[in-house]
């Protein structure tokens, strides 16, 4: 048997994996252990995992993924390789690990059945190290309430930036990401070399830019979601988080069952890529207050990126326009989405403790001290969900026009200034655009804030159905960008 595991959980991405199984030089058993190692050291400070699936278990499947591999069965690329999922993938019981959505209200709900996408990556040979901790309800439960943080799992952590500054914004310099925190540290603090996420709006952007993370968002309905918790079927959508451009490609693969051509990887052939003005598309001072010399690094080095890619004749436009969010409106009125799927996630499970938003309301005043903790003592957002009373009629009406307002804001941008892919800063709101239009979009890492280490990056927006343009784009800024950060554990 081999003696030498890879090298260096915090820097060894899948396919370097991949290519030591493949040339005998390890094995899913010993990459696994490696794996329980990391998470044994900083797991207790980072909080990332709110169900690490059992070990023994997660032994028996490595060993039994060597002894195919071993007799010339592959199921995909990543055959062995570990994945965490995000808590919103429901996975049977039988896998020992608890599907919640961070909140106390789903523990020990059981099901028989994986989601659709959980036994996909099962299929492909992938195997399930764990389950990572959430923005409880992606953030539908109270308003306001810290990225990463739920009443089951606690508050995840930067494994780059550790503890939350006193009083911050929810999108602070200190605060680790969207509802996708879990994952994405997972990843950037080595338990594990890919995970999977899912976005609203800006759940998989904003933790993998503050992971420095390769990661895409997939196009809105090309998935089957089944056993998923979505907040709304208009806006959520899927995608893997990872420390390659290659990973991500691999993953979107498998899951959108498409075999992206490899030949014009790290080119720049059929790309035509505008990027945004920093100064303009940024966050709000309320959101991520600036500190000092932080927000003009950030235009710097977005700024000197451009440079670095244009340096061999790149075609790309800097700067470009795109109208803002405010023109994403039906009528004059911004077209909020109510919560529609909680009840086909507990429907997801034969054995559920609750059977209604209004049993998940009761459950956290009568479980108030575990299920409201200070100092998010508040469930407003899911009982302003129980008085939603709208006409089905008028709620799919104004789902329509603000899919055809977006697209067309989207496409104009496209098609007046000759591009076919829309940069901005990770700490932007074109996450907004890309989730109104239902349209995919990507990350990769820039660097990270002098000021406290914090990775910022890229968040890359094409049109449906176009990821391949994305995967492109990503292979082929890797291939002259820095090295991303890594954190010092």
């Amino acid at each position: 048997m081999p003696s030498a595991p890879f090298n260096d959980v915090l820097t060894t991405n899948a396919v370097d994996m991949q290519r030591l199984l493949a040339d005998n030089q390890t094995t899913s058993v010993q990459i696994v252990q490696q794996y329980f190692e990391q998470i044994d050291r900083h797991e207790p400070v980072l909080n990332a995992l709110i169900s690490p699936a059992p070990r023994d278990q997660v032994l028996r499947v490595a060993a039994a993924l060597d002894e195919e591999r071993s007799n010339g069965n592959i199921r995909s690329a990543f055959h062995g390789i570990p994945i965490v999922l995000k808590d919103t993938f429901v996975t049977a019981s039988s896998l020992g690990m608890s599907t919640t959505a961070g909140s106390w209200a789903f523990a020990g709900a059981k099901s028989t059945k994986n989601s659709v996408i959980a036994q996909m990556l099962i299929n492909a040979g992938l195997i399930i190290i764990g389950k990572a901790n959430m923005t409880e309800f992606a953030g539908m439960k109270m308003t306001m309430m810290m990225p990463g943080w739920s009443s089951y799992g606690g508050q995840t952590l930067s494994p780059y930036v550790g503890k939350i500054e006193d009083n911050e914004t929810l999108l602070g310099h200190s605060a680790p990401g969207g509802s996708s925190t879990g994952s994405a540290v997972a990843v950037a603090a080595g338990f594990s070399p890919l995970a999977m996420g899912t976005e609203t709006i800006g759940s998989i952007v904003t933790p993998s830019t503050r992971a420095g993370l390769y990661a895409l968002k997939v196009t809105n309905g090309v998935m089957d979601t089944t056993g998923v918790y979505t907040m709304t079927d208009f806006f959520d959508s899927v995608g893997p988080m990872a420390k390659s451009s290659a990973d991500v490609r691999i993953i979107a693969e498998i899951l959108l069952k498409r075999s992206f051509s490899s030949a014009d990887l790290g080119t720049w052939k059929g790309l035509s890529v505008g990027f945004l003005d920093p100064n303009v598309w940024k966050m709000a001072k309320e959101m991520c207050p600036p500190h000092e010399g932080t927000a003009e690094q950030m235009v710097e080095d977005y700024e000197d990126t451009i440079k670095l890619l244009q340096k061999d004749g790149r075609s790309l436009k800097y700067p470009i326009k795109i109208a803002d969010v405010d023109e994403l409106t039906v009528d004059g009125e911004q077209a909020i989405m109510p919560i529609a799927c909680i009840l086909r996630f507990i429907d997801s499970f034969e054995e559920c403790p609750v059977k209604s938003a209004e049993d998940i309301v009761k459950f956290n005043k009568d479980n108030s001290e575990k299920a409201m903790p200070p100092p998010y003592t508040e469930q407003n957002d899911l009982e302003k969900s129980l008085g939603c009373n709208d006409d089905p009629e008028k709620i799919e009406g104004l789902r329509n026009e603000l899919r055809h307002v977006a697209r067309q804001i989207v496409n104009t941008a496209f098609d007046t200034q000759g591009v076919n892919l829309i940069v901005a800063p990770g700490d932007s709101s074109l996450c907004i655009h890309a989730a109104a239009a239902g349209y995919p979009i990507a990350t990769a890492p820039i660097g990270q804030l002098r000021y406290n280490g914090r990775p910022f990056g890229l968040c890359i927006l094409a049109r449906e159905n176009q990821e391949e343009l994305l995967l492109r784009f990503m292979a082929a800024y890797e291939a002259v960008a820095a090295p991303r950060p890594v954190p010092n554990l």
